[in-house]
Formats: structure tokens, C-alpha cells, sequence
């Protein structure tokens, strides 16, 4: 058959470890063969980002502005460990923390769901879509370790002249100090994100905090994005869409009462928590997607899970894995439905849609990789490594795409 032409190239991050060999493997087995595939290649393996600086983590999330559509291999965030292993020059900073800071987006995660694995929360119906803030709290904050009795003070020295002191705490003895920050820039753009993927995929948006406790800090949240939501009002009305605020311990509560489908906005703490949660109840980590939205308009696909170092030592031995490739497969078939949908390229849409649900047929048939197999009610799985999964798809790819 003909390829399926591109016009506009995607923005390719490679990665680290399993995750970097199973990026190969989908391309090879389940792209090129049916796509003129054009991409921008930025190699983010640990080894390129400590010779070249983390400049090309940079370069990458420029071409991301440039491209408006990014897809993103799973990365290792070196900690001391991984200094020594790699002979690091220094402890790179996260790459995703660092696209997510240049773009200024929004995290989206949502679970991958099929009929034979249910959901924890046996009343969750329907997937939920957790949207993080991805800048500043406590990600961003500064600490200080007091070892004796003093007062500790917040300040701010503006440059017009404003001047504030507040006493945080008289220390009787040990402790510890931490400060954090935000700014109504970064929470507009997370608003904005929010509204616009709540409009581009049909849900309704929750959106928590504690402004109760926290009237400063988190009343600042609430109140621009009551304020943001009065741009994008009449769209949600025209939709019978539902933007809904509530405290975050009531939407604890009301979300594991819910019946799913739709999307949680959190501030960075609570949506780093609640994604693992949600993905946890969902099944598995390998099922949980992962979309960086920027308030402009620029995409970010990827898995939201690491780069799954275990399976990687195994492999490296010659012992057979079994990884879960459906996270990075489903940031592929994203990626290219929104750069189908961005160029008006409808087979290319058309074959993201048939990738996804080649993935799903076979899963439903029980052909599944070792972490899905103790999930599954009412289906006898059968349990295949890494390549046979791969071929498993591409033959139900194989007839749709004919």
C-alpha cells in the first residue's frame, strides 16, 4: 500500500533505557510501514543531554514552538546514582520539567481503559482526565534547615517600592523552613490550557484547591480562573459543558463517589499525587497517557511512566521482557492525529484512529504483556513478551489499515 504522506514533520524526542528499545520497535513495526514519516529528531538520551549540556532538551522544546506538535520517549531524571553510572558532568534537571517550563504547559493524563480490567473504584465508569500545573509549589520552593532558636521571616523588597514582612514562625528550637512561589502569569496559562483541552475533547472541568486555608495563595487559583472562565463561558454553555469548582478534599470525595469522564484540574503537588492515584485505580502506570498542552496551542505527547529501568537490565542480559509498550504507543497515535487534525491530513487521522484500535482489539482478544495479565476478569489472558505484542497489533493493523 501507499504510504500516508506528512507535510509538516513531528517533533521526535528519543529517550532512555526500555523505553528508547520499545520506541524503535513501534516505529519499525507499527509506523514506518504505513507512514512517510517526517520528524524532527532530538536525541534526550542521558548520554546526549550531558554532552551537549542539556542544550538539546532545549533545542527540542524549541522545536516543539516552531512545529506546534512533539512526540517524547520516557527519560531517566538523574539522581547520585545515576551520576556515577552515566559519569555525568552534572545532575541534569528534568526534561520534562524543563519543556514543560519553556512551553509553559499543562500536563493531561488520562488512563487507557478496556472493558476486562475494571477499576478499583468499581463506579468509575469512565476515564478521568487529571490536568497538572506544571510550574512553581513546591517543585520550584527553597528550604532552610534551622538547628537553634530564632524567627524566621518572608519578605518582599518590590521594585517600586512595596515592602512586606511577615513572621513565619518563633523557632523554640529545631526545624524546617520552605518557600514557595507561583505567579498569575504561570496560573492564567494553566487555565487557559484547562478550558481550551476541556472544549477540544468535550468534558466537563472540576478544579480544587484550599483557598479556605490558603486564602492568598490558593484564593489567587480560584480566583483567575473564575476570572479565565468568563472568556470560554459561552463555548462551555454551547457544548453543555461544566466548569465546577470545589475544595480539594471535596473533590477527593466526590471524584471516588463519580462516575468518571472528566477532567480534574490541580495544582502541581495535588496533580503529581492524583495522577499516580487515578492511573493506579485505573490498573497500571503502562496504561496512563500523558499530553503537555501550552496555552497556545502547542502538544506534547508521552507516557507517563519512566523508562522502566528493570525490564532494560534484563534486556541488556538477554533475558526476555515482557514491557507494556501502550502508553508510548498511544503518544505516537496522538501525536499524528494531531498533526493529521493541525494540517488536514484525514488518512493520517484516520490511521492514528486504527493504531488505537488495533491496540484494543488485541488487548480484548487477552493477548496482553505480563503486568496486565493478573488485572483481567473475564478473559484467559495469554501473556507475551514485548515483540510478540508488537506483532500481535500489527496483524489487526494490518487488516484494518486494507
Amino acid at each position: 500500500m501507499e504510504k500516508i504522506k506528512m507535510t509538516t514533520p513531528l517533533v521526535e524526542m528519543d529517550g532512555d533505557e526500555m523505553t528508547r528499545i520499545l520506541w524503535k520497535m513501534i516505529k519499525d513495526e507499527l509506523i514506518l510501514p504505513f507512514v512517510d514519516l517526517k520528524t524532527e529528531y532530538y536525541d534526550l538520551g542521558l548520554p546526549k543531554r550531558d554532552e551537549t549540556r542539556d542544550q538539546i532538551t532545549v533545542e527540542a522544546a524549541e522545536a516543539t514552538k516552531k512545529y506546534g506538535v512533539a512526540v517524547k520517549c520516557a527519560t531517566i531524571t538523574p539522581n547520585a546514582q545515576r551520576m556515577d553510572e552515566y559519569k555525568l558532568h552534572e545532575m541534569w534537571k528534568s526534561p520534562n520539567g524543563t519543556i514543560r517550563s519553556l512551553l509553559d504547559g499543562t500536563v493531561f493524563r488520562a488512563p487507557i481503559t478496556i472493558p476486562s480490567i475494571k477499576p478499583a473504584v468499581r463506579n468509575w465508569e469512565k476515564p478521568i482526565t487529571i490536568a497538572r500545573h506544571a510550574y512553581g509549589d513546591v517543585y520550584k520552593s527553597v528550604e532552610i534547615r534551622v538547628n537553634e532558636p530564632g524567627t524566621a521571616k518572608m519578605v518582599f523588597d518590590g521594585k517600586d517600592g512595596q515592602k512586606e514582612e511577615v513572621i513565619i514562625h518563633e523557632f523554640k528550637g529545631p526545624g524546617v523552613l520552605q518557600g514557595m512561589h507561583n505567579t498569575d502569569k504561570s496560573i492564567r496559562s494553566f487555565a487557559h490550557a484547562c478550558f481550551k483541552f476541556a472544549i477540544d475533547t468535550k468534558q466537563d472541568l472540576w478544579f480544587s484547591t484550599k483557598d479556605t486555608i490558603s486564602k492568598k495563595y490558593d484564593g489567587t487559583f480560584r480566583k483567575i480562573f473564575e476570572e479565565v472562565y468568563e472568556e470560554y463561558r459561552a463555548k462551555f454553555e454551547e457544548l453543555g459543558l461544566e466548569f465546577f469548582y470545589t475544595l480539594i478534599d471535596d473533590a477527593v470525595a466526590r471524584v471516588i463517589r463519580s462516575k468518571g469522564g472528566y477532567i480534574w484540574a490541580c495544582k502541581n503537588y495535588d496533580g503529581d499525587v492524583m495522577s499516580d492515584m487515578v492511573s493506579t485505580a485505573f490498573g497500571s502506570l503502562a496504561m496512563m497517557t500523558s499530553v503537555l498542552v501550552s496555552p497556545d496551542g502547542k502538544y506534547e505527547y508521552e507516557a507517563a511512566h519512566g523508562t522502566v529501568t528493570r525490564h532494560y537490565y534484563k534486556y541488556l542480559k538477554g533475558e526476555d521482557t515482557s514491557t507494556n509498550p501502550m502508553a508510548t504507543i498511544f503518544a505516537w497515535s496522538g501525536a499524528l492525529r494531531k498533526r493529521g487534525e493541525m494540517d488536514s491530513l484525514p488518512e493520517l487521522v484516520n490511521y492514528a484512529e486504527q493504531l488505537e484500535a488495533a491496540c484494543y482489539e488485541t488487548l480484548n482478544a487477552g493477548i496482553v504483556t505480563k503486568d496486565l495479565a493478573g488485572l483481567m476478569e473475564g478473559v484467559t489472558p495469554t501473556v507475551v513478551n514485548s515483540e510478540g505484542f508488537m506483532k500481535a497489533i500489527r496483524e489487526r493493523l494490518d487488516a484494518r489499515m486494507k
